[in-house]
């Protein structure tokens, strides 16, 4: 599952980081409608119950479209996206998708955005949308460990390391939604495949393959031992690097284990993403 703002940078982060991070669909232009006039005040807005010191920032830069993370605000949405009676917990999962008309305005404004950027709503989105301040927090956290602009780490890393750990946890959802990812971001059709089977038989780089090593041993809870370091350091990797590789085995462990809870499927755009060149202009969509 998968990404989304920083309380502490709205400049240069905020929900619009998710979207900036989603490949683009080239059939799906970006919104470049003017911004609604929000509130009179928008300092007055009490803010977001999970981040009271969270001010909300621009969802897409620089189209500047404004959010009020209150939740007190709501408003028909631009977008449809099948949130009505007939997406309950049989179209996403197990638990109901609130009603557009009943979500908190901020997160119906991330989840157009979303939509209009890729195409479709991945699922997780539906499925977090049931726990609003859940929802904030767990994108908060994707936000700033899978669109930090510092490391070594490439998009197309970040997202093999999801493939392999959600394979050993089980996560359909992720290791289908991430793969597509992963294909697109590092144009190669075959690698999370082969991973998805047996990444020790894949055809990954010396660097890959010490990347995933660690990666699985925190998936495991393995004892992590100097040597771990210094296997990662020898192929390129520091320790701040060593952190993030954790760090999103670790986030995606809690991930893998919410989607078996609520019984999370992958979207069916996911699994022909990026496998052919049609695939991969329609599919540069998608997302955690």
């Amino acid at each position: 599952m998968a990404g989304v703002f920083s309380p502490t940078a709205p400049s240069s982060s905020g929900w619009g980081e998710l979207v900036s991070f989603l490949p683009c669909s080239s059939t799906v232009p970006c919104s470049q409608e003017t911004p609604p006039q929000a509130l009179s005040n928008t300092s007055s807005s009490p803010g977001c119950s999970v981040l009271p010191n969270y001010k909300p920032p621009s969802l897409l830069s620089p189209q500047l479209l404004p959010l009020l993370a209150s939740g007190g605000l709501r408003r028909q949405p631009r977008v449809a996206y099948s949130s009505g009676e007939g997406s309950g917990a049989g179209s996403v999962g197990r638990y109901p998708v609130p009603n557009k008309k009943d979500m908190p305005y901020d997160i119906v404004e991330l989840m157009e955005e979303v939509e209009v950027k890729t195409g479709f709503l991945p699922n997780v989105f539906k499925a977090m949308s049931h726990r609003p301040a859940e929802f904030r927090a767990f994108f908060a956290y994707y936000n700033a460990i899978m669109n930090k602009d510092t490391g070594h780490l490439s998009k197309a890393d970040k997202e093999l390391i999801i493939v392999a750990t959600s394979v050993v946890n089980r996560c359909p959802y992720c290791v289908v939604a991430h793969g597509a990812l992963h294909r697109i971001y590092s144009k190669q059709p075959e690698l999370a495949d082969q991973v998805m089977v047996n990444w020790k038989l894949a055809d990954l780089s010396d660097r890959e393959r010490a990347m995933l090593e660690f990666a699985l041993a925190v998936c495991r809870a393995e004892d992590i031992t100097e040597e771990h370091f210094r296997q990662l350091e020898r192929h390129g990797f520091d320790r701040e690097d060593a952190w993030d590789i954790g760090a999103i085995s670790a986030f995606f462990a809690m991930s893998n284990r919410i989607a078996h809870v609520v019984g999370l499927r992958p979207n069916p755009e996911f699994y022909s993403m990026g496998r052919t060149a049609r695939g991969a202009r329609e599919g540069e969509a998608g997302g955690a």
